[in-house]
C-alpha cells in the first residue's frame, strides 16, 4: 500500500507544506484539511493541475472538516499527520499569547487523528510549539515517540542562513545547531557549528556569534513584524516536510526536533528541542551530543521553563 500523509490546516503554512510533500513524489496521497468550506478542495485541484508541469504523480485530496469531526474519515490510513492548525502570530504577540486559543484547536485535531489515523506519526507545528506538542501527545494517547514537534530544524536553518549571509559563504558550507525550546529559551549551539568544517568560533568573533544567536531567537518575530498579517511559512514548511519525508522513508536521518526527553542530558519527562534519529515510528532515539558547560546549563534551564508551561496544558 502506498504512503499517505495528511496536513491539517490549509493556511499558508499548511498549503505550502502540502505542496512540498506532493512535489517530493514519495507519497501516493497528500490530504489537506481545513474548516473553511471548499478551501482545501480548491487547493487540491490547483496542486493536482501542477503535476504535469512539475512531473510528480502524488494525488492531492482536499477535505473540509466540521466541528464534530466531520470529514476526518478522509485521513484514515495516514502514515504521517502534520498539524498546522491554529492562529498565527500577529505583530507584538509572543508564541505564548496563542496558548489558550490554539490549545482548543490542537486538542480537537489530535482527538480526531487518534480516532481515524491511530497508527500515524504526528508532527506538530502549531504555536506555542513545545506546549502544543505535549498537548497533542496527551490528546492522542499515542506513544511519545510518535508525537514530535517541528522547531529545531527551522531554528537551525535560520541560524545557518544568518551565518552564511554574515560571512558571504554558500549556505551548504555552514552547519549550525539549535536545541532547547522554540522561543525565548532557544539554545543555539556554537560549539557544534562549523563553516567549511572549521569551528564557527574560528570563523567569527564571539560578539558577532552572539548577535546572530539573538537574531535567530527573534527570527520568527522579525518575519511577523514585516508581514504584518500572518507569520513565516516558507522556511517552516520546508522543515516540517523534511521531517515527514524522513518518517515516510524510514530514513534514520538525524534532525533537531521537539521530542520527549527521558534521561538524556540529565533531563527527564519533558518535550524539548534535541537531536533525534527519525524513522517510520517517529523518534527512534535521542542523540546526545557533547555540549559546552554553558550550553548544557542553558538546555537544562530551557527544560525547566518548558516543563512549567507544559504542566499547564493538561487541563486545556
Amino acid at each position: 500500500m502506498g504512503k499517505k500523509v495528511t496536513v491539517v490546516g490549509a493556511g499558508f503554512y499548511g498549503s505550502t507544506t502540502a505542496q512540498r510533500l506532493a512535489e517530493y513524489d514519495v507519497f501516493d496521497t497528500v490530504v489537506i484539511t481545513d474548516i473553511v468550506e471548499g478551501k482545501p478542495a480548491g487547493l487540491a485541484l490547483d496542486l493536482n493541475q501542477s503535476r504535469p508541469v512539475e512531473g510528480f504523480e502524488t494525488t492531492v485530496v482536499g477535505v473540509t472538516t466540521g466541528p464534530n469531526g466531520e470529514g476526518y474519515e478522509a485521513i484514515a490510513g495516514s502514515d504521517v499527520v502534520v498539524v498546522t492548525a491554529g492562529l498565527p502570530r500577529k505583530p507584538g504577540m509572543s508564541r505564548m499569547d496563542l496558548l489558550e486559543t490554539n490549545a482548543k484547536i490542537v486538542r480537537q485535531v489530535a482527538e480526531n487523528v487518534a480516532r481515524h489515523a491511530p497508527d500515524a506519526v504526528v508532527i506538530v507545528v502549531s504555536n506555542p510549539l513545545d506546549e502544543m506538542t505535549a498537548l497533542a501527545q496527551l490528546a492522542t494517547g499515542f506513544p511519545k515517540n510518535r508525537v514530535l514537534g517541528q522547531a529545531g530544524m527551522l531554528d537551525s536553518a535560520r541560524f545557518t542562513n544568518f551565518v552564511a549571509e554574515a560571512l558571504a559563504v554558500p549556505v551548504r558550507s555552514v552547519k549550525t545547531l539549535t536545541l532547547g525550546s522554540h522561543g525565548d529559551t532557544m539554545v543555539p549551539v556554537p560549539s557544534r557549528s562549523t563553516v567549511d568544517g572549521r569551528p564557527l568560533r574560528e570563523a567569527m568573533p564571539a560578539e558577532q556569534i552572539e548577535e546572530l544567536v539573538v537574531k535567530t531567537r527573534n527570527g520568527g518575530a522579525e518575519v511577523v513584524a514585516l508581514l504584518k498579517t500572518g507569520s513565516a511559512y516558507y522556511a517552516p514548511s520546508a522543515a516540517a516536510a523534511r521531517m515527514a519525508r524522513a518518517v515516510a522513508e524510514d530514513s534514520g536521518e538525524v534532525m533537531p526536533v521537539c521530542a520527549w526527553v527521558d534521561g538524556e542530558y540529565g533531563i527527564s519527562g519533558v518535550y524539548l528541542g534535541v537531536e533525534a534519529e527519525i524513522g517510520a515510528g517517529g523518534v527512534r532515539r535521542i542523540i546526545e551530543t557533547d555540549l559546552d558547560p554553558d550550553e548544557l546549563a542553558s538546555l537544562k534551564s530551557a527544560a525547566e521553563a518548558v516543563r512549567t508551561k507544559q504542566s499547564d496544558i493538561t487541563d486545556m
